[in-house]
């Protein structure tokens, strides 16, 4: 059969996601610090959009600050002047507080606020460079600094070194400046570095680094040498009392040997590869209030969004191709900000329905969490599970009871004996606390806890699903966390 081309209709439908479309979805998923950067770029990018000086904010009544409900367009250009001279930030977060809005003057300003942000900063050093310091400061040779550096470059982040005198000594060779450097050179400006601080960096394996602190700090003893060169592992796995038989020694007198151990770092450039610390910002407040719970959204640092009155004002005397640009950025003004309105509101929603499910949680604490899925709020709230999701990803609410993820709210259900269900974070709760109240000599077993589980909550939980939720939260087995002193 021969080919031949053909035209037909066919009619199909298909879900186009336009640019703004697209922006509001991507809004839902931002965290508070992200659209903090966001809004800031679209400030700085839209020329018709700005922030309201906050001299000019006034208190509204609350029945005024109600955003636009139904569906509108924006084809019209008186009806985008009116929306561009009402539409105010303000008008957005009104009704998702029940706090008023107070605007903060500033009483004084600190010289440092004068200066730029970079200028009130400093770099916290690194590993690298505090060796390389010390380095440069020992009064080494030129080929003794060259070797110290190409040994600072094969740490990892704890400060062991991941490479033999012999690879350094090759990789010198290769250098595109060739360096000469025998093992035995390398072996030295290895020994002499490793009493560099922090004391015991650039040791091969922990063994080492422990004797290297050992020597350093005039630690002779036999046995406590022997214990580090010789019986680490024995250490790990708490098997003391063959350590005791062979070193002829009470059980007293060992605990004193691991207390000295116990003061060594094994981990010398632990202090400089630890991560800095992640500050949360809320996105919710929850308060109890008589009883009630009160549901606050946070507007700290949130700019108030209008459109320009001067560009508004300018439209009527721009020539066509001015005026169509004006129009494109009004329209992406204002969309911005119904985007925002609507994530605030689908936010306060979503915390709503959360309250409502996990009422208990914040009248009692974790042990109350109620089993709960996307679903559940989904279907309280009409919207779409992937809103829900999208909404409570990097979101953070802070409660009577800490501080928690809105994902948090949401936890699988074991099933009890009389048909009702747990949330599993509740018997992760439960379990925390009972390891937590243990006697340190004879732990609890994960069949004891399951045991424990039952007779309290009436739930069958095998062992390995109590060890599976034990490791989750980060607890050793009943066999290390066992303490014989």
């Amino acid at each position: 059969m021969g080919l031949e081309l053909r035209q037909q209709l066919k009619l199909s439908q298909q879900l186009v996601m336009t640019p703004q479309l697209q922006q509001a979805i991507k809004l839902l998923q931002l965290s508070r610090f992200e659209l903090l950067d966001m809004v800031q770029q679209e400030l700085l990018e839209n020329p018709l959009l700005e922030e309201k000086p906050e001299e000019e904010a006034v208190e509204r009544p609350a029945e005024e600050q109600a955003a636009p409900t139904k569906e509108e367009t924006y084809n019209d250009e008186s009806v985008e002047q009116d929306l561009a001279k009402t539409a105010e930030w303000e008008s957005y977060l009104g009704e998702f507080s029940s706090t008023a809005k107070q605007a903060v003057g500033r009483e004084y300003e600190t010289p440092e606020e004068g200066m730029s942000f970079e200028a009130r900063l400093s770099a916290k050093p690194s590993l690298e460079s505090h060796l390389d310091w010390q380095l440069r400061l020992s009064g080494a040779s030129e080929l003794d600094v060259q070797i110290g550096e190409q040994i600072i470059g094969n740490l990892d982040g704890l400060g062991y070194l991941r490479a033999t005198a012999e690879e350094i000594a090759d990789q010198l060779e290769h250098m595109p400046v060739s360096v000469q450097a025998t093992s035995a050179e390398v072996e030295s400006v290895i020994l002499r570095m490793q009493r560099f601080d922090p004391l015991g960096v650039a040791a091969r394996d922990p063994r080492e680094c422990l004797l290297v602190q050992l020597d350093a700090y005039n630690m002779d003893d036999p046995i406590l040498v022997s214990l580090v060169s010789e019986h680490l592992e024995d250490l790990e796995k708490r098997r003391y009392k063959p350590i005791a038989r062979k070193f002829k020694i009470s059980m007293e007198e060992l605990k004193e040997y691991l207390d000295v151990i116990q003061t060594l770092d094994p981990m010398p450039g632990s202090s400089f590869a630890g991560s800095e610390p992640q500050y949360v910002s809320p996105d919710v407040f929850v308060y109890e209030y008589d009883g009630e719970f009160v549901i606050v959204l946070n507007e700290e640092g949130l700019p108030r969004l209008q459109v320009s009155p001067y560009y508004v004002d300018s439209v009527k005397t721009t020539n066509s191709k001015d005026k169509e640009y004006m129009q494109d950025r009004m329209r992406s003004a204002v969309w911005l900000m119904k985007s925002l309105y609507q994530r605030q509101r689908t936010l306060y929603k979503v915390m709503e329905s959360i309250v409502r499910f996990q009422e208990e949680f914040f009248r009692h604490g974790v042990k109350k969490l109620k089993p709960l899925i996307l679903k559940d709020v989904a279907d309280d709230i009409e919207m779409h599970e992937s809103t829900i999701s999208r909404i409570t990803t990097s979101k953070y609410v802070s409660t009577p009871h800490g501080v928690h993820e809105l994902k948090f709210f949401f936890n699988s259900a074991l099933g009890l004996d009389d048909g009702s269900q747990v949330g599993s974070e509740s018997v992760k709760a439960m379990i925390k606390g009972y390891i937590g109240s243990e006697n340190p000599r004879k732990p609890l077993s994960d069949e004891k806890i399951a045991e424990m589980l039952k007779g309290e909550l009436q739930v069958n939980i095998a062992r390995r699903t109590v060890a599976k939720y034990r490791s989750a939260l980060g607890i050793l087995s009943s066999s290390k966390r066992k303490q014989i002193f």
